[in-house]
């Protein structure tokens, strides 16, 4: 497929802006990348899809989602709000997730996968839970991700919360579906070892959790110190905080994703940098949740790979991106924070690093080699843009609505706006049955 006429950002470690530019891919992989003129003489028998002056880019990536949150839009609560974090998790996500079924799950995943293509995000790392469906969860989940085409890694939330046959089926649950992709890998899927957040684990847990990742010489995907809660919790029953307990046990290391690190120290910086761990921010979640504003400029001055994910809200990672900006500035009293060009580092250059646990391709860049993950907006700029500017043009102009076409793997997920692998207005109507039901049991 030649791709044409496309105003061509080819992001990577030497970003160019391609006027009138093509990228040519096949079997899911870019081989081409260049002139409208010089490719369309290179490849003069290949299909085209003319972008008509349209931009073209690399797929977003989300490197910390929760599909299985989704039914909880506009689910009402009992009793009081929630006014803390733990509250948050106690009325409304512990009861969620204990009342999916197998076909919620299946459900609570292709609505967001149909968001995710809608707005041009082509590659999610989901960590899920379903306390009374752990068992076959995570392919239910990849089957969706299959179905709608779009990359994703799963892992489910191994947690004491629902007792000792809860955790081991939730490591049963992370065992038995690495070793299916190790023995027979998809290539949109990818895998790793859940575990949901120090204060929900018991020391005898968190061992048979590194024993069994250990074996399967996996990484890890955990939630830290998301909230003061977990650090007081650690301190109280462990003497140490997250970041130290965690690092004992051998859970850091440079193929986890600790996700959040909001309530952290200088101290377990230097331990997240040294173990080379992977960390995600959520701004939208934290302010939401109103646990505070991960330190994201320090952990970058010190070498950490941050990425960006969004903790379960639409899977529109430009609205993430303008959230990241915005954040920072607020919080620190500082407009000189956090700037475009930073946001779009976490959004893509790391994001990458992130996703290349799972996915040999490159991704989050338009280049030879690198995966054929593009999606065409229609964004039309109204000052002049240029591989400089960029970021900027995409914190305050161009968006999610502006996406018309989205490719992943090669393949066409949606085209001038229509999805193509997923039947939106059926799997709409039946999440809404789906989640009625669900608010009864709730």
């Amino acid at each position: 497929m030649l791709i044409t006429h496309g105003l061509v950002a080819t992001f990577g470690a030497t970003p160019q802006m391609i006027a009138d530019g093509a990228v040519h891919y096949t079997t899911g992989r870019i081989d081409a990348v260049g002139a409208t003129a010089d490719l369309a003489r290179q490849f003069p028998a290949d299909e085209t899809l003319d972008a008509r002056g349209q931009l073209v880019m690399p797929g977003n990536i989300c490197s910390h989602t929760h599909f299985y949150g989704a039914f909880a839009r506009g689910m009402a609560l009992r009793g009081e709000p929630p006014k803390n974090f733990v509250e948050i998790l106690e009325k409304l996500w512990w009861r969620l997730d204990r009342a999916l079924l197998m076909e919620d799950i299946r459900y609570s995943a292709l609505v967001c996968l149909v968001d995710a293509i809608r707005h041009g995000t082509t590659t999610l790392i989901d960590h899920h839970a379903s306390p009374n469906e752990i068992d076959g969860s995570l392919d239910t989940i990849a089957g969706a991700a299959i179905a709608a085409g779009v990359r994703v890694a799963c892992a489910y939330e191994v947690t004491d919360r629902n007792g000792d046959d809860g955790a081991a089926a939730g490591i049963a649950e992370n065992a038995r579906f690495l070793k299916a992709q190790q023995q027979s890998p998809h290539p949109l899927i990818g895998a790793s070892f859940g575990l949901h957040a120090s204060f929900t684990l018991s020391d005898k847990t968190l061992d048979r959790c590194v024993g069994a990742a250990r074996d399967l010489k996996s990484g890890f995907h955990v939630h830290v110190a998301e909230d003061k809660a977990d650090q007081a919790d650690c301190l109280n029953k462990h003497n140490r905080k997250v970041v130290e307990r965690f690092d004992d046990a051998r859970v850091l290391g440079p193929q986890t994703i600790a996700a959040h690190c909001v309530q952290i120290d200088a101290y377990e910086i230097d331990i997240l940098r040294e173990t080379r761990t992977k960390v995600t921010h959520q701004p939208r979640s934290n302010m939401n949740n109103a646990v505070g504003m991960q330190a994201t400029a320090q952990l970058l001055k010190r070498g950490i790979c941050v990425g960006l994910g969004n903790d379960g809200f639409s899977n529109d990672m430009f609205m993430e991106m303008k959230a990241a900006y915005l954040a920072h500035k607020q919080a620190a009293g500082d407009p000189r924070v956090m700037g475009a060009d930073d946001v779009l580092r976490l959004a893509f250059a790391n994001n990458a690093q992130i996703a290349g646990l799972f996915w040999r391709d490159p991704l989050a860049t338009l280049a030879p080699g690198a995966a054929a993950d593009i999606i065409l907006l229609d964004y039309a700029p109204i000052t002049p843009l240029d591989a400089g500017n960029l970021p900027w043009h995409l914190i305050f102009g161009a968006g999610g609505s502006h996406v018309t076409t989205t490719i992943c793997n090669g393949k066409a997920l949606m085209k001038d706006r229509a999805l193509l692998t997923l039947d939106e207005a059926e799997i709409a109507a039946k999440a809404r049955e789906h989640a009625a039901q669900v608010w009864k049991r709730v």
